[in-house]
């Protein structure tokens, strides 16, 4: 890993976002620029998610994000910037 400050996002996504592989999509995604983090289900239907690494890794998540898997309609994303925690990994966790 580079020296490169981490920087961590925590989004809000809605629309049709439940349902057509939002979660296991997101976490290939992340797993691929090297991000760490979870994503979830929210009881609402929205999808809740972290990202942690590099802010051009982080970025280019939120813009991921914004369209979503091929059978995702993407109404909204709502983006939280912090601080970093230190996550090691990505997973995906159950819906909250």
């Amino acid at each position: 890993m580079s020296d490169a400050p981490r920087v961590r996002a925590h989004l809000f996504i809605s629309g049709r976002v439940q349902g057509v592989f939002y979660r296991a999509a997101t976490a290939e995604q992340a797993r691929r620029r090297g991000l760490a983090g979870w994503v979830r289900n929210l009881f609402d239907g929205r999808v809740e998610a972290v990202f942690e690494g590099s802010r051009a890794g982080v970025e280019a998540m939120i813009e991921w994000c914004r369209q979503g898997p091929p059978h995702a309609r993407v109404d909204e994303v709502q983006v939280e910037m912090g601080t970093p925690e230190g996550l090691a990994s990505f997973e995906v966790r159950s819906s909250a």
